[in-house]
């Protein structure tokens, strides 16, 4: 009998197998708590990773067991408080998964398992509803990459990074300093003697051999200088830099008034969430305007943009002349990138849609570099819609399209965002 033994070592990722195996099996608890998270977080912080409780009951594993069958009596030793045909009350207590009141006896329960999803996993299930394909979600979760340069010398470092050149040209330059004396000496001495030594002097005169010691010490002085020396080493000096990118502006416009339910208000935050992302990918530094508007518009922070229940009419250019006021004083002098996204039912009264249009073609576009509007509806296209309809003979960088369902976010997206011919 042979046997074999398996010796490789197992690597970082040895769970990893088993972890995609419990996110599979509990599919429907995850989207639900990715949901919830997307509901009630921001959208710029729409990146981290999320925590995920499941119920013990859904946690427990099957087991196999032995069945008894048949009628069995069972006499267990140390019994002398119930007798044959005895009844036993059930004991209280307050439930198995570690909620609720108190109980009054001793019983343990089981709290429910909680995980942690990572930033990668939490936009995966978060692209999974919007039908993403599989290169682009590679590449909004994607880390920012940072590129390394050389960024001159250094005098501490690594061996591997020592610049030999510029350390022995160092050296060089400090024998060249510090003995530049003595071999000035030591020319001087030399000539002196060989004078002496023309003229016939004896070898024991005084002044000859005082010259002799004097030539032995400078050579020695300089053969002490060493050639080179840990103050001469130079290293390579590489720092990481990100790449340059400038700043941009992300407007979001919604409309909040009676026909905009909960349902179309959750699908336009998807679509901003995902504009977001895209203009993450190109920008270091976005802020984030929220323009909410009925029969009046009012700059707000996000919680209030998608959870206030304040509701009336529609009067879309009342947002658009916010915009404008907003763009000039705190965006404007050509320093930002703005980027405007607009998301309404469609239903607006019907001399403010041609105000808007007037107002997109002769004063904000000008202003922007791209403007979207996405109009959520399954209805037939509302007299806002026919009027938007006419930007674009104006200015290609305006684009409109409907969503009916979150699955259409991404199409859209990808034919709002396509390359436009030049």
């Amino acid at each position: 009998m042979a046997y074999l033994i398996d010796r490789r070592l197992q690597g970082k990722n040895k769970s990893a197998v088993n972890r995609e195996r419990f996110l599979r099996r509990y599919k429907a608890q995850i989207k639900d708590a990715v949901g919830r998270a997307i509901k009630g977080r921001s959208i710029t912080d729409i990146e981290n990773g999320e925590k995920v409780s499941i119920p013990v009951k859904d946690v427990n594993e099957p087991s196999f067991g032995h069945a008894h069958g048949g009628v069995w009596e069972v006499v267990n030793p140390g019994n002398q408080e119930y007798q044959k045909g005895d009844q036993i009350a059930r004991p209280k207590g307050g439930g198995g998964s570690g909620r609720g009141k108190a109980g009054n006896s001793d019983q343990t329960t089981e709290d429910d398992f909680i995980f942690e999803l990572s930033r990668e996993e939490f936009m995966n299930y978060f692209f999974e509803d919007l039908e993403l394909p599989n290169l682009v979600k590679t590449q909004l979760t994607a880390t920012t990459d940072f590129k390394t340069q050389r960024a001159g010398y250094t005098v501490s470092g690594t061996p591997s990074n020592i610049h030999v050149l510029r350390s022995l040209r160092g050296a060089l330059g400090r024998r060249i300093a510090v003995g530049g004396p003595s071999r000035k000496a030591l020319a001087e001495a030399e000539m002196e003697l060989e004078n002496l030594l023309e003229n016939e002097v004896p070898l024991d005169d005084f002044r000859v051999v005082e010259l002799k010691k004097k030539i032995h010490h400078l050579h020695t002085r300089l053969l002490a200088i060493p050639f080179i020396d840990p103050f001469d080493l130079r290293y390579s000096n590489r720092v990481k830099v990100p790449k340059p990118m400038t700043q941009a502006v992300m407007f979001c416009i919604m409309d909040v008034s009676g026909s905009m339910d909960e349902q179309r208000k959750d699908t336009a935050k998807r679509f901003f969430i995902l504009l977001y992302l895209f203009l993450k990918r190109v920008y270091d530094k976005i802020d984030v305007v929220f323009i909410r508007h009925h029969t009046a518009a009012a700059e707000v922070d996000e919680h209030e943009f998608f959870h206030s229940r304040e509701s009336g009419g529609t009067v879309v250019s009342s947002a658009l002349n916010l915009l404008n006021k907003i763009i000039d004083e705190r965006y404007g002098a050509g320093q930002w990138n703005s980027y405007v996204a607009q998301a309404s039912d469609g239903d607006n009264w019907d001399n403010d849609s041609v105000l808007c249009r007037q107002l997109l073609v002769n004063t904000i576009m000008p202003k922007v570099q791209y403007y979207t509007y996405v109009e959520i509806t399954d209805g037939p296209p509302q007299n806002l819609w026919e009027q938007y309809a006419q930007v674009p003979d104006h200015h290609r960088h305006f684009a409109m399209q409907k969503i009916v369902t979150p699955a259409d976010i991404y199409p859209v997206f990808r034919e709002l965002f396509k390359k436009q011919p030049k």
